[in-house]
């Protein structure tokens, strides 16, 4: 497989993490839509946290089968077969405002989500040495960033878009649910195309994790879910609280969204030089740490703008660190073991993570928006301190 213009970066794996960027736009449209349009249009609270949990654990459940299937039967096909999940999906919310309908369609949002978890990181750790990993990883949260930044965008333009073709925003939102339900049918035929010439080791069962391989797994994922946990209470939720709390609907909240995804990427560009720097853990911790602060101090913002720019300052910190997390720990595994490391990694975070943003939701609905933070704050503490602890003697293995 030939190089690719950044270091050894294959370029069918370029491609790939450009397509799935292209695709999150739409994701962070439907984000969006879910959390900022449905509360304005009478959806309540707990309904919306119910949806974004649903996802979630639909995503926990099916996530380790699908790892299992990728370590065994190869990333790729998986990969493409998954893709086909977000028509019916995006058709859905296109159709309805129903409940359970809605709710139901998260659900096949998860299972695409546990396809995607199961084989994108492994594809790119297997096919990219060791040496410009960090960089291959960083490249596919700055793009992937970017994608999602410009959907949750895009209903800032509704009022004047609206206004100018005639339409309400209910049509808009409808009818741009039926594109992207359409281009989504595009996806798989692109990843076909860019895929079917990779040559993917397929190693069979690898045999159970026993000892220290399973217990370093299990720690690592085990520490990480406590920051999954005390994220569900708000961060998902934030679009929700931003309208509750400031009456901000969704063509305001949406760009907010947008500029901390753009300032993900942004960050996460430096994280490799950091890491070269630091290391690994040193940066993750660094980085994480810092974002504390801001996340407790929106608890007590009582402005619109001022709240906007901590939010965005304490995303572009904290998740500084993913790529760098998601490199870590392909690198601390073995590779016959990376799908399912990914899998259960994912899993373990975004169990406790759903549980809570149904929680976060009631808490919002009865009228609290203060508590949510504080107590995500105290589980980040206790998380990123027991990383760092437990893993800044541990190098990665290759």
């Amino acid at each position: 497989m030939g190089k690719g213009v950044f270091g050894d970066i294959p370029r069918s794996i370029m491609l790939m993490i450009i397509i799935l960027a292209i695709n999150n736009f739409a994701f962070g449209y439907l984000m969006v839509y879910i959390s900022a349009y449905l509360p304005e249009i009478g959806v309540p609270a707990t309904t919306v946290g119910l949806m974004l949990g649903m996802e979630g654990l639909t995503m926990a459940v099916m996530a380790i089968p699908f790892g299992i299937i990728s370590d065994r039967k190869g990333r790729k096909n998986l990969l493409i077969a998954g893709s086909l999940g977000p028509f019916p999906m995006f058709l859905a919310f296109a159709l309805t405002t129903d409940a359970a309908v809605m709710i139901v369609a998260a659900a096949l949002g998860g299972l695409f989500e546990g396809v995607y978890l199961a084989t994108v990181n492994a594809l790119i750790a297997d096919q990219t040495p060791l040496k410009d990993r960090n960089v291959a990883f960083t490249l596919s949260f700055i793009l992937g960033g970017a994608g999602s930044a410009l959907g949750m965008a895009f209903p800032f333009f509704f009022p004047q878009l609206g206004s100018l073709i005639g339409v309400e925003k209910a049509a808009l939102h409808s009818g741009l649910l039926c594109l992207f339900a359409i281009f989504s049918l595009a996806t798989p035929l692109f990843l076909w195309s860019i895929l079917r010439g990779v040559k993917e080791a397929i190693r069979g069962s690898p045999g159970a994790w026993r000892g220290k391989g399973l217990g370093m797994l299990l720690k690592f994922s085990g520490i990480n879910s406590i920051i999954g946990l005390g994220a569900g209470f708000i961060i998902p939720l934030i679009p929700t609280w931003l309208y509750l709390k400031f009456a901000v609907p969704d063509s305001f909240s949406g760009p907010i969204l947008a500029i901390a995804n753009a300032t993900i990427g942004f960050g996460a560009a430096f994280s490799p030089k950091l890491a070269s720097k630091l290391g690994s853990v040193k940066s993750i911790v660094l980085t994480q740490g810092l974002s504390l602060a801001f996340m407790v101090t929106l608890a007590f913002i009582g402005d619109f703008f001022t709240a906007a720019l901590l939010y965005v300052i304490r995303t572009g910190l904290m998740n500084m660190a993913s790529p760098l997390l998601d490199a870590y720990l392909m690198g601390i595994v073995h590779p016959e073991q990376r799908g399912f490391a990914s899998s259960l990694n994912s899993v373990i975070w975004r169990i406790p993570n759903s549980i809570t943003t149904i929680i976060g939701g009631a808490i919002l609905a009865s009228g609290n928006f203060e508590l949510p933070f504080l107590v995500a704050g105290s589980f980040y503490a206790v998380g990123i301190s027991l990383f760092y602890l437990s893993f800044k003697d541990v190098k990665q293995i290759g």
